[in-house]
C-alpha cells in the first residue's frame, strides 16, 4: 500500500473565475504571515496583466506572490512544471517560518498538486502535426466530436474549441490506444500533497455571471484593448500558443484576424464572445471542484463569506498571530 503523503501547513484556495479569490487571499494575508503561490495558468505570462485579472502591483506589494510573470507569451508552462515549482516554493516558504497559500482556478494544477501527476505518454510531434492538419480541414468542433466517440468523459468537460486540450486527448489515444480519462485515474503513486482545499463556490450561478460581466467591463476600462493590440502586433505570437488561447485573448485574436480591429461592432462581439467563454470556463471549473470531495466549500455569494473564510483558515492554522 502506498503511504499517504505527509501533511503540509499549506492551504489551497480555489474557485471559479470571478469568485473573489484575490480579495479573499489578501484578507487572509492581513491575519496570517503568508506568501501566495499562484495556481493560474494565465498569470505566468508576462505582458498579460489586464485580461488575466492579474493581481495589481499594489496588491502584490502587500504580500509576496510567486509563479506570476515567469514566462514570455511565446513559451509554454506545463502542469508538471507547476507541481515541481509549487513543491519547492512550499518548502522554502515553510522554512522561512511563513505559510503558503496557493490561490487560483486552474483546476488541472490543483488536481495534480493534490492527487499527483498522471504518468501519460510524452508529446509526439508527428501525431500533433497530423491532428493540426485534420483540424485545419475539419475544424476543432469536429475533432471534439471525434473525441466524444472515443472518450466521452473527457469530451464532456472540454469546450469544442479548446484546441490545446482536445488535441492532447486525441494524441494520447493515438499513442496509447487508451482514453486520457483512464490515464487520469492512475496518478503516480505518492506524488500528491496532503493540503486542505478551501473552495469559493456561489450558490447562485447568476451571481457569478453578473460578476463576470462586471469584471470584463472593468478590464476594458483599464485598457484591455490596448494590451491585446500590443500582443497582436508583436509579430512573434500566434493564436495556437497556450498564452493566446486564454479566455478573452483568444476571442479578440479571432476578431482581429477577421476584422483587423476591436472597435465599434467588433468590441460588442468581443464582449459577448469573451463573456460567454468565461461563463463556460466557470462552469467547467465548478465541475472539476465538485469532483474533489475533500474540499471545504464556502458560499462565495454569501454576505458572511469573509467571516466563514477566516474561520475555516483558523481551523487549519490556528488563531492569527
Amino acid at each position: 500500500m502506498t503511504p499517504a503523503p505527509a501533511p503540509s501547513s499549506a492551504l489551497v484556495l480555489a474557485g471559479p473565475t470571478a469568485s473573489g479569490k484575490t480579495a479573499a487571499a489578501l484578507a487572509i494575508a492581513q491575519r496570517w504571515p503568508i506568501e501566495i503561490i499562484s495556481v493560474d495558468s494565465a498569470l505566468v505570462y508576462r505582458g498579460m496583466d489586464i485580461g488575466t485579472a492579474k493581481p495589481t502591483h499594489q496588491e502584490q506589494a502587500l504580500v509576496p506572490h510567486h509563479l506570476i510573470d515567469i514566462v514570455d507569451p511565446t513559451s509554454s508552462y506545463s502542469t508538471a512544471a507547476f507541481v515541481k515549482d509549487a513543491q519547492v516554493l512550499i518548502a522554502d516558504i515553510e522554512q522561512r517560518g511563513r505559510k503558503a497559500l496557493l490561490v487560483g482556478g486552474t483546476m488541472l494544477y490543483v488536481k495534480a498538486l493534490l492527487n499527483g501527476i498522471d504518468d501519460m505518454p510524452p508529446a509526439n510531434t508527428d501525431i500533433r502535426l497530423a491532428l493540426d492538419t485534420q483540424a485545419n480541414a475539419l475544424g476543432w468542433p469536429a475533432m471534439h466530436q471525434r473525441l466524444s466517440l472515443i472518450d466521452p468523459l473527457t469530451a464532456q468537460r472540454l469546450a469544442p474549441n479548446d484546441s490545446q486540450r482536445v488535441q492532447r486527448a486525441l494524441e494520447v489515444f493515438e499513442i496509447s490506444g487508451k482514453p486520457i480519462s483512464q490515464w487520469h485515474t492512475n496518478p503516480q503513486a505518492g506524488s500528491g500533497l496532503n493540503i486542505p482545499l478551501l473552495s469559493l463556490e456561489p450558490d447562485d450561478r447568476a451571481w457569478l455571471h453578473q460578476r463576470i460581466g462586471q469584471r470584463f467591463d472593468a478590464m476594458l476600462e483599464q485598457g484591455f484593448e490596448t494590451e491585446m493590440m500590443a500582443l497582436y502586433e508583436r509579430g512573434d505570437l500566434t493564436p495556437d500558443l497556450p498564452s493566446m488561447r486564454c479566455v478573452g485573448y483568444r476571442q479578440a485574436w479571432t476578431l482581429l484576424d477577421q476584422l483587423g480591429h476591436l472597435g465599434g461592432p467588433a468590441k460588442a462581439m468581443w464582449i459577448e464572445r469573451a463573456s460567454a467563454a468565461t461563463r463556460q470556463l466557470g462552469k467547467r471549473q465548478l465541475t472539476w471542484l465538485r469532483g474533489m470531495t475533500q474540499r471545504h466549500v464556502l458560499a462565495a455569494d454569501s454576505p458572511n463569506v469573509g467571516q466563514a473564510l477566516l474561520q475555516a483558515v483558523a481551523t487549519h492554522w490556528g488563531d492569527a498571530a
